[in-house]
Parts: structure tokens; C-alpha cells; sequence
């Protein structure tokens, strides 16, 4: 099928890749239906595009990319969702990234408290909001991707 958005334009897409998001995008009511659009040109970063509105969709990250050890509490969210019988591998995190200036004043902050988690074998998708968490809704990834360069340099 074929959907539209505002990003890429007119995109071929399976039906099998639409995600459902019962409880919907934080935010963003009445739209519940999205798909990852991954591109080797951005890698590591993808969409979230939603399927119902064009201009709608997140830029997303592997938090795992520049954060090797962060902790989603995954089994809180399959407590929450009901997904005990999904296997942690079916399980795809990413987290919501802003991306401002170029060069030298480029900044890039990620969500950590709020990732959206994807369980693949039920097609769903959940943006999970954790208030109380030890990570902070505006990340420095530059700064983390730094700390990488200098531990694998050494």
C-alpha cells in the first residue's frame, strides 16, 4: 500500500509493517497507526511515520547506539501491556530525538524517559513515559557518542 508524508512523499509500504498504537502517540490524539521508515542514507536515525497523517512523524533512535547500557525496563512495560507471552527478542526501543543547528553548534537530544517500545510479533507500539526515571528527556548523544570514541580509542 501507499502512503503519504510530508518527509519522503508518496512511500510503497507492506501492510504488515503498520504498527497500532492502542493507546495512541502522546500528544498526539486520534492517530494510531505508524511505521518505522529506516534509510541507509540516515542511519542510524529512522522515522516514525504515522500511516493516518503525513505531517506527522519522529525522528527515532536506537538508544543502545550511543548508550550501551541503558535500561528501558522492559518488563515493567510487558507487565503493563500484557505482552508476558512476547519474547524480549520480538522487542525494538528506540527513543524520540531533536536535532538542531549544523556544524560546529549541531545539538542532539534524546528522550530516554519516554521510549517507544515496539513488540513486533503483535505489531503494537507503545510510547512509554517513565516520571520518576534516572534519564533525562533531553540526552546530550554527542556527548555520550564521545565517551564511546574515547573507551574503544583507549
Amino acid at each position: 500500500m501507499k502512503i503519504k508524508t510530508r518527509k519522503f512523499g508518496e512511500i510503497q509500504i507492506e501492510e504488515e509493517q503498520i504498527l497500532t498504537m492502542p493507546e495512541g502517540l502522546p500528544g498526539f490524539p486520534g492517530f494510531e497507526k505508524f511505521v518505522v521508515v529506516e534509510l541507509k542514507d540516515t542511519a542510524p536515525f529512522c522515522w516514525f511515520q504515522s500511516v493516518e497523517e503525513p505531517n506527522l512523524n519522529l525522528v527515532m533512535i536506537s538508544p543502545f547506539y550511543f548508550m550501551p547500557d541503558y535500561d528501558p525496563e522492559l518488563d515493567i512495560i510487558m507487565e503493563i501491556r500484557n505482552w508476558h507471552d512476547t519474547k524480549k527478542e520480538a522487542f525494538e526501543v528506540y527513543v524520540v530525538v531533536n536535532i538542531m543547528g549544523e556544524g560546529d553548534t549541531k545539538q542532539i537530544t534524546a528522550n530516554l524517559m519516554g521510549p517507544i517500545v515496539i513488540n513486533r510479533e503483535k505489531k503494537e507500539a507503545v510510547q512509554f513515559v517513565f516520571s520518576n526515571s534516572v534519564y533525562s528527556h533531553r540526552h546530550d548523544v554527542l556527548k555520550s557518542l564521545d565517551k564511546i570514541k574515547l573507551i574503544t580509542d583507549e
